[in-house]
């Protein structure tokens, strides 16, 4: 049995133990329990208690980082050593929030290193002279406008984040005003269409390739909106690309100094910090950007120098495998108390399912244990009064992240007060439950008559020990929020070298691709129904039929 495989056994053989899952009684062996199982760094503080670990798994998932060489793992990240194993690239978007003299370097295919820092610093020089000469009103629309709104166009990662990070940040007094168009059902763009002036409108195009079906199809719908007004040769001024793929760019019509590029170790759900924020930079401001990027950096030190036991990205990860190979528990609860976090259960979604929603190894064999869990998410207190009910009473339990913002950015202290109260009672109340003793009493104290009580004291009872985690930090803003981001991106990390899958690849989506082009035609006025299953034949020919089209 190797190292690994050892340490695997040992933990699942904890987890294995009666009571292994219980959390109340690890409170009422030792009081001292959250001093034990709380950490901070940077800004944030984050507070495991209030999961079923005691310290003998705690050793073990330790064992287990260790056994899996994580921190050899991590350091052959930080050096740009290829660790996307299927696509032999290296991954290196702490490259992209660090200063020059960080260093950072990527190993290419011929065993030659990249300057990757030389790279970022003069990328973000572009950015940052762009961003400020279209907020000075140097570069103006082609009717000589100031451009007041900015509209990107992108999907998946060159949307989400970017989106989640304008949603915390901006405000009435931020430069310019985001919109993001990523659906390719058209009736998104209808929503934001009437919002916006075309002479006032500066449009992103966010796509590596320049190739991706959804979003092309949304920017060829917006590049028309513009030319209907401002023309031909107007309409390219109001054009900005964030793309490798030159060629494609200038096909498109987007002028050359307009076209911002990034490398192939930024992987699209960690490329907020690259030329794919070029939004947030022009919707919050450079400075804010530069806040953002300074909070991730902070860290990322943090992440590459802190010991195991105290590494806070580590132990969020080893706490999810603690609740999903040792409990068995495969779906987690992102519930931001901030609704300027509401886009970051969406960011989550596609950062750590994207990335870990994996059933093959490094090495091409079947994984041996259970991968990714299922994300969903929502700020509170709108969870409370949707799915909570299901974590707080569901067959199943649900683990669960609090993320807490002790100052608001608004003067309504009573509101977040009420706001911080329901965030803390209910990682209480998962905690606590309620038993029958204490629901007949209150059933009783209220005047309810016995047989009644009894009737109904089944279904007000709450089993408790339903396990948490709790981020807390001193207020949400650009340096904070690229804290936190960081801090998941660090997890998702982790949480490939225990599984031993790679982090940094998608093949998943490849198929689906594939099987729209081929049906796309077969949508077509003068397309046919070519072979498939039975059930997708059906279809089509139905929605031929309800098109008018002949099947």
């Amino acid at each position: 049995m190797t190292p690994t495989e050892a340490a695997w056994t040992r933990l699942l053989s904890l987890a294995q133990r009666p009571g292994a899952s219980a959390i109340r009684s690890l409170f009422a062996r030792d009081p001292n329990r959250y001093a034990a199982f709380h950490w901070q760094a940077g800004d944030i503080m984050l507070d495991l208690s209030k999961t079923s670990i005691d310290n003998a798994a705690m050793a073990a998932l330790l064992a287990l980082a260790d056994a899996a060489g994580l921190m050899a793992a991590r350091d052959a990240m930080a050096a740009g050593e290829r660790v996307n194993n299927t696509e032999g690239r290296a991954v290196l978007h702490m490259a992209l929030r660090a200063p020059r003299s960080a260093g950072f370097r990527a190993r290419e295919s011929d065993g030659r290193y990249e300057d990757a820092s030389a790279s970022v610093e003069e990328t973000l020089a572009a950015m940052e002279h762009f961003t400020r000469a279209v907020h000075s009103g140097e570069i103006r629309s082609a009717t000589g406008e100031t451009f007041t709104d900015i509209i990107n166009i992108g999907i998946g990662g060159s949307d989400l984040g970017p989106f989640m990070a304008t949603r915390a940040l901006w405000h009435e007094a931020s430069p310019m005003r985001p919109l993001y168009l990523a659906n390719a059902d058209a009736h998104n763009w209808e929503l934001i269409r009437p919002r916006l002036n075309p002479a006032r409108t500066l449009v992103l195009v966010a796509s590596k390739t320049f190739t991706t079906a959804e979003t092309m199809a949304n920017a060829r719908v917006v590049r028309g909106w513009l030319e209907q007004t401002l023309g031909k040769d107007g309409m390219r001024q109001h054009l900005v690309a964030l793309s490798t793929n030159k060629k494609a760019t200038a096909d498109f019509g987007v002028p050359a100094d307009r076209v911002f590029g990034f490398h192939d170790w930024v992987g699209g759900r960690f490329s907020l910090w690259s030329s794919i924020g070029l939004s947030i930079a022009l919707s919050c401001g450079w400075d804010e950007f530069s806040r953002l990027l300074a909070g991730a950096r902070v860290m990322d030190e943090h992440f590459l120098e802190a010991q195991p036991a105290r590494n806070l990205p580590l132990l969020l990860a080893l706490t999810t495998v603690w609740h999903v190979n040792g409990l068995g528990l495969g779906n987690h609860a992102i519930l931001p108390y901030d609704h300027r976090l509401s886009r970051f259960p969406a960011h989550l979604q596609q950062l750590e399912m994207e990335s870990l929603g994996k059933r093959t190894t490094k090495g091409g064999q079947p994984v041996k244990r259970l991968t990714g869990p299922v994300l969903f998410g929502e700020p509170g207190t709108n969870a409370q009064h949707s799915f909570m009910q299901l974590l707080h009473q569901g067959t199943t339990p649900v683990p669960a992240d609090f993320l807490l913002i002790a100052n608001p950015s608004h003067p309504y202290a009573a509101n977040h007060r009420l706001l911080l109260a329901n965030g803390l009672a209910q990682s209480e109340a998962l905690l606590r439950g309620r038993g029958a003793e204490e629901v007949r009493a209150e059933m009783t104290a209220s005047g309810m008559s016995a047989p009644e009580i009894e009737r109904l004291l089944p279904h007000r009872l709450f089993p408790g020990d339903r396990p948490s985690t709790t981020l807390l930090l001193p207020r949400l803003d650009a340096h904070t929020l690229g804290q936190l981001v960081a801090l998941y991106e660090h997890k998702v990390f982790c949480l490939g070298v225990l599984w031993d899958i790679d982090a940094f690849d998608q093949w998943g989506v490849e198929l689906g691709k594939q099987l729209s082009t081929s049906i796309l035609p077969e949508l077509m006025p003068e397309g046919r129904v070519g072979p498939h299953d039975p059930s997708t034949t059906g279809l089509i020919e139905k929605l031929r039929e309800w098109q008018g089209m002949d099947i």
